[in-house]
């Protein structure tokens, strides 16, 4: 099949009941196209607008995971409308909100003020929120085409957030606060600058904190190369090459260790399906981009390269370390189940925040929650692995890559804030989650296990 634009296995007809096939092409409104408005929520828009009388689970993109939740289940009280065949990363999620539901329970055992109990209610609603998603993009999407569209809109509007903070950074104007839609309100304040070094401020462009930014911007590089080198259309080409430049580009800016590694971790793995003409010319153009930053923003470099060499001095770092002995405390209080999701508030404990989401879940959910939080993402990285090693093309090979160093950055980051809370960071995550089990799905022998939603049926 050599239409342009498609990828050869999507006019393939996939069974979908006994004596019924579908075809895998769509036309009209379906998941990819509602995924698409949702990130289009997620990243245009400051990530501290809610809808009004709501809480951060107000945010309108988490509304629209929560409506493509219950969208999910619904499709499966009947087997004409849900995917037949096996998908790993429905069993995943299951286990992730089971085991989440199982520290719920053990923290109303234990007995909850008001504070936690509310907490504990807002993990349960998020928890739906994330893996709804991550189960309608990993059953729902129908095709490769649709497929790379979504990611095409997640490159776009990560390359809007860059430029957003690119302005913040040179001009020093916070266009965040200018970006303010009708009919929804700022929960808590905007996020604005903050000094790191004599000359210079982190930004956060829309999302909700500095780390969150920079960690986006390191997910979105590899995904700005992928379309860089394999877009079938031109235009598509160099604007996925525009918004990559934009994304590493906006990424010191953020002032951040973590977007710093987290861009180093990616870019070794995607060493891995480079060839050696392929890791020369990133070496170049990773030199030239240095080499334009310190030209543009003189000593930006330098703050960035202290961060690590003046790391001893940082009292961010000693911050961490110091609530190490807490940590120790409270687990062996509760070391399988927790205290209970999000039950620990800061406004109970003197304003404490463990930055560390591996070490808070270890805390509030115990072994267990750790236990299925690695599960999604290691579930993914299998599926992400296994379809690279199915899959014949280079192309495909290489999207594969990409989605593999977005769940190892999403571990790494998670090693260093309270990754959870940052609810862009968060969906982005569990949206590519959704994308390894899909990319898993479309390169299964079996035509059924690859087979999606049901618009049109023929017998």
């Amino acid at each position: 099949m050599s239409t342009v634009g498609y990828h050869p296995s999507d006019f393939e007809p996939s069974l979908v009941h006994a004596g019924t096939y579908a075809t895998r092409r769509q036309w009209k409104i379906d998941v990819a196209s509602m995924v698409c408005i949702m990130i289009g929520f997620l990243y245009l828009i400051p990530g501290t607008l809610i809808v009004p009388n709501m809480s951060f689970a107000g945010r309108p993109a988490l509304l629209i995971c929560f409506a493509l939740f219950c969208w999910w289940a619904l499709t499966r009280l009947n087997h004409r409308l849900a995917m037949s065949g096996p998908q790993p990363m429905r069993w995943a999620a299951f286990v992730y909100l089971l085991g989440t539901m199982a520290s719920y329970l053990a923290g109303m055992l234990r007995g909850l003020p008001g504070l936690e109990a509310n907490a504990q209610n807002f993990a349960m609603l998020q928890i739906l929120q994330f893996i709804g998603i991550t189960l309608i993009v990993a059953d729902g999407i129908p095709n490769w085409a649709r497929l790379k569209g979504v990611l095409r809109v997640f490159l776009w509007c990560a390359g809007y957030m860059a430029a957003i903070g690119i302005i913040q950074s040179t001009a020093q104007i916070n266009l965040a606060e200018y970006l303010i839609p009708p009919g929804l309100e700022v929960k808590g304040s905007i996020i604005g600058f903050s000094e790191r070094g004599s000359d210079f401020y982190r930004v956060a462009s829309t999302a909700a904190h500095y780390i969150e930014f920079s960690a986006l911007m390191a997910i979105a590089v590899p995904f700005g190369i992928h379309f860089t080198r394999f877009a079938e259309r031109k235009w598509h080409r160099y604007t996925a090459g525009f918004c990559t430049v934009l994304c590493a580009a906006a990424l010191p800016m953020s002032i951040s260790r973590t977007g710093v590694v987290a861009l180093g971790a990616v870019m070794l793995i995607m060493l891995i399906p480079w060839g050696w003409r392929m890791r020369y010319n990133m070496m170049l153009l990773a030199v030239g981009m240095m080499g334009g930053l310190a030209a543009v923003r003189p000593g930006l470099l330098g703050t960035v390269t202290y961060m690590f060499t003046g790391a001893d001095e940082d009292p961010s770092i000693s911050g961490r370390t110091d609530d190490y002995e807490l940590v120790g405390h409270w687990f062996s209080q509760r070391p399988w189940l927790g205290r209970g999701p999000n039950t620990l508030v800061p406004e109970l404990y003197q304003g404490l925040v463990l930055d560390n989401q591996w070490l808070y879940t270890l805390v509030t959910q115990g072994i267990v929650g750790v236990a299925v939080f690695a599960g999604m993402h290691l579930t993914a990285i299998v599926l992400a692995v296994i379809a690279w090693r199915r899959s014949e093309r280079p192309e495909d090979r290489h999207l594969c890559a990409a989605l593999v160093s977005a769940q190892v950055v999403s571990m790494l980051v998670a090693a260093t804030v309270d990754s959870l809370w940052f609810t862009s960071f968060a969906i982005t995550v569990f949206l590519l989650m959704g994308a390894c089990g899909t990319v898993w799905r479309l390169t299964h022998p079996t035509a059924t296990v690859r087979t999606s939603r049901v618009p049109v049926l023929s017998d």
